[in-house]
């Protein structure tokens, strides 16, 4: 029915009503939809929370209401903040504790939530509190009545810290020897089951009740097989293994990065490395390395300086040149660093970064990041309506943020 309500003329004007209705085109100059480039003279029809059409100069069918938000207009999806403690306040330590959830501290109403929407940031990725391995992240969004209501995935990346000594390695080698423990029981229980159920048989056959056949899944005495219950943190590390969870590296400097190949060893596991931006961050080292892998990093926007030199690095741009998929987060987990986040980063695409690649770090790539892009990251039919609007180039430090749209829904501002 959507594809053909494009075939018509476009009504005129209407001005917004205080709630959205279930369906409403809005018209901008210029949209940026990350995963097709952009489109000028858009059209983007919203239907029951999604983006169900957008394209160029589409025509709309009459009596849809249609906002037109005038020259100079831009939408562009809502960002993706991958890696964040915003409305949580717990303490973690330095151990290993891959079975926790940093679902068991998220607290709905807490007021950072509204705040945070205002900035532009409608998907957050949270991570438990701690250094070590303290668990598994959430991606969320900012708004919901429960936990369960914000929740978009629960198993969005295992965090793992790494430092350059034996301890860090330790713990990621102990956290896969007990994946192996439970591989080692598992087929011990294993054994255990298939020679009860040969038992069963032979007793059957003796006694010539066997007339149920040799399918010893079906095996009335026996019962299928159920494998042990696995220690939460041994089932962390399975799940690596399995590709069924990511792990998200989190390293200081090229040392610490190489001190993490160390670890991992012959372990074939899917990881992203996150890397704290510092002046004299020497992550230029193994650049090239990490472009060949392909991996992702995860950096804040924030312009270096070469060790023991005034000369600034960009290094950001240096590993996505390099081949390495680009994931930007805020300076902080400041709420004024989440409503500088564009025009931080503007500066970054003013000493080299393709813009390109600066959308697509802030949206669809922390998405990917976090295993949510069938739902948020890029302006696409059949996704969240999750946009926001400006008035001009959003990585410009005096364009604010006009208005925000969580799952067709205005949160912030006004569509005019």
């Amino acid at each position: 029915m959507i594809l053909n309500t494009l075939l018509l003329v476009a009504s005129p004007l209407l001005a917004p009503a205080p709630a959205m209705p279930d369906l409403l085109a809005i018209k901008v100059d210029r949209a940026e939809t990350v995963s097709d480039g952009t489109i000028r003279n858009a059209v983007i029809l919203v239907e029951n929370g999604k983006i169900a059409v957008i394209g160029e100069d589409l025509a709309i069918e009459r009596g849809i209401p249609v906002i037109d938000m005038g020259p100079n207009s831009v939408a562009m999806p809502g960002l993706v903040n991958a890696y964040s403690r915003i409305g949580m306040d717990s303490r973690g330590g330095n151990d290993s504790q891959p079975g926790n959830s940093a679902l068991a501290e998220l607290y709905p109403a807490h007021e950072d939530y509204d705040e945070v929407l205002e900035t532009g940031v409608t998907t957050l990725g949270l991570y438990p509190p701690g250094n070590g391995i303290p668990g598994r992240a959430v991606a969320i969004k900012p708004r919901g009545s429960s936990a369960e209501d914000m929740l978009l995935s629960d198993d969005a990346y295992l965090k793992i810290t790494l430092r350059s000594d034996s301890s860090s390695k330790k713990m990621i080698r102990n956290g896969f020897e007990e994946a192996d423990k439970y591989i080692e029981d598992d087929k011990k229980a294993r054994d255990k089951w298939e020679k009860a159920v040969e038992k069963a048989k032979k007793d059957k056959k003796k006694k010539k009740d066997d007339k149920e056949g040799d399918d010893k899944k079906d095996d009335p005495d026996v019962g299928p097989y159920e494998p042990p219950t696995p220690n939460p943190d041994a089932k962390a590390f399975q799940d690596l293994r399995n590709g069924e969870l990511r792990a998200l590296m989190c390293i200081d400097s090229a040392g610490d990065y190489l001190h993490l190949l160390d670890a991992l060893g012959e372990e074939k596991i899917s990881w992203d490395l996150r890397v704290t931006v510092t002046r004299r961050l020497n992550l230029f080292y193994v650049k090239k390395e990490l472009g060949e892998l392909g991996c992702r990093v995860v950096m804040e926007p924030i312009l270096t300086n070469h060790p023991n030199t005034r000369r600034l690095r960009n290094l950001p741009a240096e590993v996505s040149e390099a081949g390495a998929k680009l994931v930007l987060i805020p300076r902080s987990d400041r709420l004024s660093d989440q409503r500088d986040w564009l025009h931080n980063t503007g500066e970054m695409i003013g000493a080299g970064l393709s813009r390109e690649t600066a959308l697509r770090a802030m949206t669809l790539e922390p998405a990917e990041m976090l295993g949510v892009e069938g739902r948020v990251g890029s302006l696409t039919a059949g996704k969240d309506a999750n946009i926001l609007f400006f008035q001009g180039n959003p990585f410009e430090p005096d364009t604010k943020v006009q208005a925000v749209m969580l799952e067709g829904e205005i949160v912030f501002g006004e569509l005019n």
